[in-house]
């Protein structure tokens, strides 16, 4: 939308604000009483119909389309879109001058009943319209053009990745899918707590304002503390202080933390981000394999409703158990090399073979990672555990275990 555009609409929604006033309107007034959202009223459609009975809905304007004494809007809350359809004559000619000044953006609630139209569309015959908060900046709304070679050609589309995630209020409020990521995302978060507190696991808040940072390898955001006149920084990870509450004796406990890091950013890396650990004394690794592979499947059944996904073309399970291989055992089944039987010369002529190469000096398990990295990682499409090739003996306090891949 160019600017001079955007200014006279902008110019032409605080005129109506202000015939408003003089109407005496409240175009923010602090409460409507909805009685139903739009996911109640389709899922009541029969019953509703049948009963007449009148309903409160409420939602953002998203599509309008008035002529003369009729006026179809679609409205749309956090559940999705619904119809509704204003007459003159059913709201009176005061009420009809709301709608008059509605524009895209608004939001309005219709009181009414339920009712399909003649082409069959199940939406609110409305006998009032309440304005609740008036739009003064429009949101970008995509127009579509046939060319002269019949394409479609969409123009004002929201669809910079930039402007999408720096301003994701729009993003939400125009592209359906971005909404139901947050709404996928608590739902993840939600799943892991409750696995987390069923296996005896209690949550706990660590100070996001450390006199040392620490947990993990990072550059600190630093801040001062005036009433205690000393250098603070925001932390970069969790670690240190759920394990001092380990040695306090609380044995299980987790959490979902800020994390601050000054580094570098991208739109896949933010500066501020969400993390999450969990510890658990007399426990080793495999226990956290256990507790890892739980979650996911866990996560993924909240998410989706199956632990199965798409990506990339290829379907990734997330049912548990996961397989268990350790480096060697995983060089041995999917590139078919025993590198336990193999000489130091024999894997640099392997790795030399397959295109593989080392800066700096050479070792024996570096090689072993290189072939690993040649034969194996492109195969691990599903889920997959790495185990240690000796017996575990530590008996320790243990944070999680990374998937292959």
């Amino acid at each position: 939308m160019a600017m001079q555009d955007m200014n006279d609409q902008v110019q032409a929604r605080l005129a109506k604000l202000a015939k408003f006033k003089e109407m005496g309107v409240e175009a923010y007034p602090h409460k409507f009483n909805r009685t139903h959202d739009s996911k109640v009223l389709k899922e009541n459609k029969a019953a509703l119909m049948a009963s007449g009975e009148e309903v409160a809905f409420a939602g953002r304007v998203v599509r309008f389309n008035r002529k003369g004494k009729m006026c179809f809007m679609h409205l749309k809350d956090r559940y999705g879109r619904l119809q509704v359809v204003v007459a003159r004559d059913e709201v009176g000619e005061e009420n009809y001058e709301i709608v008059k000044m509605t524009d895209l953006g608004d939001f309005i609630g219709v009181n009414g009943f339920m009712f399909e139209t003649q082409t069959g569309e199940y939406s609110v015959h409305v006998k009032k319209v309440t304005m609740l908060s008036k739009a003064v900046r429009p949101l970008p709304v995509a127009k579509e053009k046939v060319d002269e070679n019949g394409n479609k050609v969409v123009f004002n589309e929201f669809a910079d990745v930039d402007t999408r995630y720096r301003q994701r209020y729009i993003d939400m409020a125009l592209n359906d899918d971005v909404k139901d990521v947050f709404i996928k995302r608590f739902k993840i978060l939600q799943a892991i707590r409750e696995y987390l507190i069923e296996k005896g696991f209690i949550e706990v808040e660590t100070p996001t304002l450390q006199p040392i940072y620490g947990g993990a390898n990072a550059r600190p955001f630093t801040t001062h503390h005036n009433a205690c006149d000393m250098t603070l920084y925001l932390r970069v990870a969790p670690e240190l202080y759920l394990k001092r509450c380990i040695v306090g004796g609380m044995e299980k406990v987790f959490e979902f933390s800020k994390n601050f890091r000054n580094e570098g950013m991208d739109r896949t890396h933010s500066p501020e981000f969400t993390g999450l650990e969990f510890y658990e004394a007399y426990a080793d690794y495999n226990d956290m394999m256990v507790h890892f592979e739980n979650i996911y499947e866990r996560a993924c059944i909240a998410a989706n409703g199956t632990t199965k996904i798409d990506y990339q073309g290829k379907v990734i399970d997330f049912k548990a158990p996961w397989p268990r291989y350790s480096m060697i055992e995983a060089i041995e089944k999917f590139g078919g090399l025993k590198v336990n039987e193999m000489s130091d010369d024999e894997i640099k002529a392997k790795m030399e073979e397959l295109g593989g190469h080392l800066d700096g000096e050479f070792s024996r398990g570096r090689g072993i990672l290189e072939l690993f990295e040649l034969t194996v990682e492109d195969k691990l499409i599903q889920p997959t555990h790495p185990a240690l090739q000796e017996a575990p003996h530590h008996r320790r306090a243990h944070r999680t275990v990374r998937a292959l891949r």
